[in-house]
């Protein structure tokens, strides 16, 4: 069976939307259109809001003089809030935007679940672990990312090695092994946070778990670029076998595809994400779960086009929430607030839309 047949095969194979027989609702070029100039705008804006409020033109002609001298019309404090403060935090928040909502949709197809997040492997509070007992040590930050993503990669281990069984790793013992793996490194957490100082390094452990990008700069963004670009182009790599997944077991064998190595191979790629993104700014929830329905709903849900489209709406969303945080109260609000705030109703909003699509076409 040649590889169009195969991907024509799975077209009706996700059941989270009733029109899946549709690979979008869209003509091919018009999603990618809307992308651009919506994640474009967006940036735009997030660079130029802020205390220190900065014309969308001066941005814009900042910029390109990186890339094409112009005549300088601004000052060089505006050159360096765009270059040095906001535009290392807008490359850092989309990145991690974008990987925790790639994440989020592969994991939703692995387990054929569209109520699972990249929380559910445990990564997350491996990585947390490491954050928080590097700031209890009073380490430097270069530690701090360290040390979450090595105990964030500890965690996929203890996953994987809890979910191994003799005839391989089933789907339940994966998860169940992610349910103990949280609920270890959550404890050990919990226990750092009783043992730090409530004077010096209570505060800043507090702040680092509920999530932000106030620390952001160029060395943060290519730390955090490695794992999460790494993991999300094997992601989209293999976004058509996806759909082939969606169908069972049984079936994408019949069609050639082996779904056990397929699903680890997901699976560390999400780990790798989810790692590389609470490693440079803290436990972000609700993207991973909330970014891929919207995704879904507007292009449908064949792979192929949903988990790109996801990837941009997760990098744009999360640039909207971290501009919020900074402008609307007098302190910076962490992102783990925000998000759960905003992506709660939303999420309630599109289960309740999903589920009377379905029960009408019914």
């Amino acid at each position: 069976m040649t590889r169009s047949a195969l991907e024509s095969a799975t077209l009706g194979g996700d059941a989270t939307t009733a029109d899946a027989g549709k690979p979008s609702r869209h003509k091919p070029f018009t999603v990618p259109l809307i992308l651009t100039f919506g994640i474009l705008v967006i940036g735009l804006a997030a660079l130029a809001i802020g205390r220190y409020t900065i014309p969308v033109n001066e941005v814009a002609r900042i910029l390109i003089d990186r890339v094409i001298p112009l005549e300088q019309t601004w000052t060089e404090v505006e050159s360096q809030v765009v270059l040095g403060v906001r535009l290392p935090r807008l490359l850092l928040g989309m990145l991690v935007g974008g990987g925790l909502a790639l994440g989020g949709s592969a994991l939703q197809a692995v387990f054929r679940n569209p109520l699972v997040s990249p929380q559910v492997l445990g990564v997350s509070s491996g990585a947390s672990f490491g954050g928080v007992l590097v700031l209890m040590l009073g380490l430097g930050s270069a530690f701090l990312v360290g040390g979450a993503f090595v105990f964030g990669i500890a965690a996929l281990v203890m996953v994987t090695a809890i979910g191994k069984t003799r005839s391989g790793s089933s789907i339940l013992m994966i998860v169940l092994g992610g349910v103990v793996t949280s609920a270890f490194f959550s404890a050990l957490v919990s226990l750092i946070t009783y043992l730090a100082d409530p004077y010096s390094t209570l505060p800043s452990i507090v702040f680092w778990l509920m999530g932000s990008l106030a620390t952001a700069d160029m060395g943060k963004v290519a730390i955090a670029a490695v794992p999460i670009l790494l993991g999300s182009a094997v992601i989209l790599g293999l976004r058509w076998r996806v759909n082939i997944l969606s169908l069972g077991d049984d079936d994408a064998a019949s069609l050639g595809i082996k779904p056990h190595r397929l699903r680890m191979l997901l699976l560390v790629m999400v780990a790798f994400i989810t790692a590389g993104a609470v490693a440079v700014s803290g436990v972000v929830g609700w993207v991973g779960l909330v970014v891929p329905h919207l995704a879904r709903l507007w292009v449908g849900p064949d792979h192929r086009i949903s988990m790109p489209t996801t990837f941009v709406l997760g990098a744009a969303y999360l640039t909207v929430i971290d501009t919020l945080s900074r402008t609307i109260s007098p302190g910076e609000i962490p992102l783990g607030i925000l998000t759960a705030i905003i992506g709660a109703p939303v999420f309630v909003v599109l289960l309740r839309k999903s589920s009377r699509q379905a029960f009408i076409n019914a």
